[in-house]
């Protein structure tokens, strides 16, 4: 059966920002890799992007009486935000994962990219049981 599936690429942004041109040249070689393998393999990308920096985030909330409070965000403060995402279709999770791994090789550190969490989308189905 056919799931959906969203990669997340967590990373430290100081050191993506401190990255040179060749180590960043590396990192977006090495997801055109991933991409090319995600087509051999039969799954489909269906939506992704890299996301701008996290200083331009809007945090959005509602208070007690209901009234909207925007303030910048990020969300969490951690070194380590969401740096952009991947939305994959694939009927073959076990291969989407080795795939992933192609991300999460031992020099993505030296970027500041973290480990990929990948997590199926809820659908009505599964909310059903």
């Amino acid at each position: 059966m056919t799931s959906r599936y969203v990669v997340l690429l967590p990373g430290d942004e100081s050191s993506w920002e401190e990255a040179s041109p060749e180590q960043r040249d590396t990192v977006y070689a090495r997801h055109q890799e991933f991409a090319d393998r995600l087509t051999a393999g039969g799954h489909s990308v269906v939506g992704g992007a890299e996301l701008t920096h996290s200083r331009e985030a809007k945090l959005v909330r509602a208070d007690a009486a209901g009234k909207v409070v925007i303030t910048d965000g990020p969300y969490a403060e951690t070194a380590e935000q969401l740096t952009g995402y991947y939305e994959v279709e694939t009927d073959d999770l076990d291969d989407l994962l080795q795939v992933v791994g192609i991300l999460a090789g031992p020099d993505h550190g030296r970027t500041g990219m973290g480990g990929v969490e990948v997590r199926r989308v809820a659908t009505a189905e599964g909310r059903e049981s």
